[in-house]
């Protein structure tokens, strides 16, 4: 009996952070979970070409690196796509197109062919990105934003974690399989969209269009160059590529560190598998206690406990010190996931989401193809207690640049969704009332 009490506060505290969010924003989170279930090539791509094709670890390595400027590229791409022939539309091309290149890179077996349709893979499944974050803030209201960004970030974490247990019996059985399954679900993924989510982008009206030069400007008016000309947000997408280099360590300079000290793959994996479990665990009620507060100071500490989360990794000499060091900067990642994602909405102007996210998810991609080249580097030439130093001066540096450009941001800005008149009842239906699960 004694256990009712919280029990009911659990339950309590989940149907609060699910509540009030539109049916639109459930069919989006489901398709990212069935996407993210179904990704199991991006995990096994190096062993499928080293073990299954006997490539080099060279060639494994170039393939990873091309698929990655395949998502830089289609960063931006997928960015214009997203305003100018709107959220729905490019989110069908982008997933039907993954799940035919997918599909193909199972098949091909030359060396140029498999680096080519890896390069297409990586530019298809990153293109839509930007459609999913800037149709999330069309239909979520406001103040609901940092919780709705918040699970779907629970969401991707909870497909990977799964996807990723599961890539290793797939594996052993078939790699074909693997490469045919996640095309399969990917193409679900497509047919969801088709058939549950409306188009959400707005509607330019004439008051609109004519405020060509005010926040809320017309699409038509919003171009890259307008993107790389806003400095406050381009500021926002340099602090995060400094954090996005930090928070890649732990798939590229970790593993090579603990194996040079000796530590095993399996020891690796155990030490890992805390980050997964952790964001899975702790990411709803984290964001409710993190939804309403100071979003400047949340940035300054998730990107300094990032630094310093991983700068104690020079002092770690057992797989669970290691561990500690996981649950330091997976707190910090957690915090500053959907954050980070708000104050991008926050920034851009209303018919200018797709390019101001693509810009930001281009960040990421960047750090993804920059951190290898940087752990490597400095491992090799200083050791990997410089690797971890240099974490920690880079947290430090981001925080300081956070707290320096959130003076900028004032206090009550409201976000730009509010400045417009309502949409027309048909682009999407009423986002109030109580959930109403897929």
């Amino acid at each position: 009996m004694s256990s009712m009490p919280y029990a009911l506060r659990a339950r309590r505290a989940v149907r609060e952070s699910v509540s009030g969010l539109p049916r639109e924003f459930w069919w989006l989170w489901t398709s990212t979970l069935v996407n993210r279930l179904g990704a199991f090539v991006a995990t096994f791509m190096a062993l499928y070409l080293t073990l299954d094709r006997g490539y080099s670890a060279t060639y494994a390595g170039l393939v990873a690196a091309l698929h990655g400027l395949g998502g830089v590229v289609s960063s931006l791409g997928g960015g214009v796509m997203t305003d100018r022939l709107g959220r729905r539309p490019t989110l069908l091309i982008a997933q039907a197109s993954t799940a035919v290149s997918v599909a193909l890179l199972g098949f091909v077996h030359h060396p140029v062919a498999i680096a080519g349709v890896a390069f297409l893979v990586g530019m298809a499944s990153n293109a839509s990105r930007p459609a999913v974050q800037a149709m999330m803030a069309d239909i979520v209201r406001p103040e609901d934003r940092i919780r709705a960004f918040s699970l779907n970030y629970w969401a991707i974490n909870l497909g990977f974690a799964v996807s990723s247990m599961a890539a290793g019996f797939i594996a052993e059985v078939s790699y074909l399989a693997g490469f045919l399954i996640e095309a399969g679900m990917t193409m679900v993924c497509a047919v969801l969209v088709f058939l549950k989510l409306p188009e959400s982008k707005p509607a330019e009206t004439v008051k609109t269009a004519a405020a060509s030069d005010g926040p809320n400007r017309s699409a038509s008016s919003v171009s890259l160059g307008t993107v790389l000309r806003d400095g406050r947000f381009m500021g926002v997408v340099g602090l995060s590529f400094l954090v996005a280099l930090i928070f890649q360590q732990a798939s590229v300079g970790l593993p090579v560190a603990m194996g040079q000290a000796g530590f095993t793959s399996a020891e690796y994996g155990m030490a890992i598998a805390v980050n997964g479990v952790l964001i899975v665990v702790l990411q709803i009620p984290v964001t409710r206690f993190i939804e309403h507060r100071d979003p400047r100071r949340l940035l300054v500490l998730s990107s300094v406990l990032a630094g310093y989360g991983f700068g104690l990794t020079a002092f770690a000499g057992s797989v669970g010190v290691i561990a500690l060091t996981v649950c330091v900067w997976t707190l910090a990642e957690i915090v500053n996931a959907p954050t980070q994602t708000g104050l991008v909405v926050r920034l851009s102007p209303l018919h200018g989401r797709g390019r101001y996210q693509g810009m930001y998810s281009m960040s990421w991609s960047v750090a993804a193809l920059v951190a290898p080249l940087m752990s490597g580097f400095v491992i090799d030439r200083f050791g990997a207690e410089w690797l971890w130093g240099l974490c920690a001066v880079v947290g430090t540096v981001a925080g300081l640049g956070y707290g320096v450009l959130m003076r900028r941001v004032p206090e009550d800005e409201q976000p730009v969704v509010e400045a417009v008149e309502p949409e027309p009842a048909e682009s999407a239906e009423p986002a109030a009332g109580a959930l109403r699960a897929p």
